[in-house]
């Protein structure tokens, strides 16, 4: 009897005796594997390998970023030259030296022979974005090609040289009985401020506070995106296509000369004129510019 309760107590005590634990390669070993490694160094985590600095993700990073969402943003422009239109697309960030390169691509205009306006000269040293041209927006350019400047006739210079000498022979037309009296009502209060010996581009609001023939209150205002000139009275607003126009002609007012008195040629001879005083002489430039859209030899 004692001897079955020993047997009893031994193997239940086999059963309860805590078993070895095998090591890594013991286990390798049981299961038939052989170790290639230490366990220790497959079971700790390695950390992945550093991407060389031309990869592909680098790079997707780079094109993705601000910087080149900014180069890639481009504007739709109408570029009009010689009354003809081209569709072309820039970059918004391009200056105005950089556009005259693009023209010059179109065209054949050499940019040193480019006048290049968009209300008014488009500065070569900053961009579309500062001079806020939006998607759409008709830029006028205006410049010969050389063969166009080597074909004009000499004697015909001379023929417009001697037809200029003889103009300025006649009396000026501020001093003419029609103008002055006009003039003599002295400078119009609300009239726009003058700068004198310089040249601005076109302001973006209508120029007002001049006079017209009858001695009206008349503003004058540049529909860029129609290639409208609109003058407009106290009675009504005339909306005249600029190509209608053939000429502009202006003169600076005796004793004011940071003013001048302008005319516009709507039909065939002088009588059409349209006399418009008072005009600020840094916009005359811009204005001839802007409605004859060619180079002016006056």
């Amino acid at each position: 009897m004692e001897e079955a309760g020993v047997d009893a107590e031994a193997e239940a005590g086999g059963a309860q005796a805590p078993s070895r634990q095998f090591s890594c390669a013991e286990a390798e070993a049981a299961a038939g594997a052989a170790p290639e490694e230490p366990c220790g160094a497959r079971g700790s985590p390695q950390p992945a390998p550093a991407q060389p600095p031309g990869d592909a993700a680098a790079r997707a990073s780079v094109s993705n970023g601000e910087d080149a969402g900014r180069e890639r943003e481009l504007v739709e422009l109408k570029i009009v030259w010689n009354k003809t239109k081209h569709d072309v697309k820039v970059p918004l960030d391009s200056t105005g030296s950089e556009l005259k390169q693009r023209i010059h691509s179109i065209t054949g205009l050499p940019p040193a022979m480019q006048k290049v306006m968009y209300k008014g000269l488009v500065p070569e040293d900053k961009t579309l974005r500062e001079i806020k041209v939006t998607s759409g927006a008709k830029i006028m350019v205006v410049g010969s090609t050389i063969n166009d400047v080597l074909a004009v006739n000499t004697p015909k210079d001379a023929s417009q040289q001697d037809a200029k000498a003889e103009e300025n022979k006649k009396e000026p037309l501020c001093r003419q009985k029609q103008h002055r009296k006009v003039l003599d009502k002295g400078k119009p209060e609300d009239v726009m401020p003058s700068v004198k010996g310089v040249q601005e581009r076109l302001p973006a609001v209508p120029l007002s506070g001049m006079y017209n023939k009858s001695g009206g209150k008349v503003r004058l205002t540049f529909k860029l995106e129609q290639d409208q000139l609109w003058i407009g009275t106290k009675e009504r607003t005339e909306k005249l296509p600029m190509g209608s126009i053939k000429n502009v002609v202006s003169e600076p007012i005796e004793g004011h000369e940071d003013y001048h008195m302008m005319a516009f040629q709507l039909g065939p001879t002088e009588a059409s004129y349209y006399w418009v005083y008072w005009v600020p002489t840094q916009y005359v430039d811009a204005i001839k510019d802007t409605v004859l859209g060619k180079w002016q030899y006056f």
